[in-house]
């Protein structure tokens, strides 16, 4: 059971600074602040926060076309990390991009990130592909999928 003083709702700019601060700390190869932002502006962009205690605990970037979701971004404050954040993070989006008919979603996940991939194998994922030395210090990406056919979604 997910502890109740968790809540997950609509990232804001007002959040960006917390986010950097997660953001560095989970990747070698941070977005940028204005990275973000053009996603704050991308109308077929949606970006969510979890937050604990007031508190960003996680957040997920993700696109949704016609009926295809593609992650882009997600990650978990290191003091909030196995706890379930990121599963539910994942989750919420899956549920709101299941009201518009999601039939699928997609993502690159490092080949060597194993936190990640089991995150996502334990989501329904599968590997889909590799496309080699795709990061800029020449790691390996998994392209992963899952695809939602008549699934009933719970959050």
């Amino acid at each position: 059971m997910w502890p109740q003083e968790y809540h997950i709702r609509a990232l804001e700019r007002a959040d960006l600074d917390a986010v950097l601060t997660i953001e560095q700390a989970s990747y070698s190869q941070p977005w940028t602040r204005e990275q973000f932002e053009q996603e704050l502006n991308n109308p077929a962009a949606f970006l969510d926060a979890c937050a604990a205690a007031n508190r960003l605990a996680g957040y997920i970037c993700y696109w949704l076309i016609a009926d295809e979701m593609q992650i882009l971004n997600i990650a978990t404050a290191r003091q909030f990390r196995r706890q379930g954040i990121a599963q539910q993070l994942l989750d919420h989006a899956f549920n709101r991009c299941a009201e518009q008919g999601l039939s699928s979603a997609w993502l690159e996940v490092r080949a060597g990130n194993t936190a990640a991939l089991t995150l996502y194998q334990s989501s329904g994922f599968k590997t889909d592909g590799r496309r080699r030395a795709y990061y800029r210090d020449g790691e390996d990406a998994l392209l992963m999928v899952r695809e939602f056919k008549d699934q009933k979604f719970q959050e």
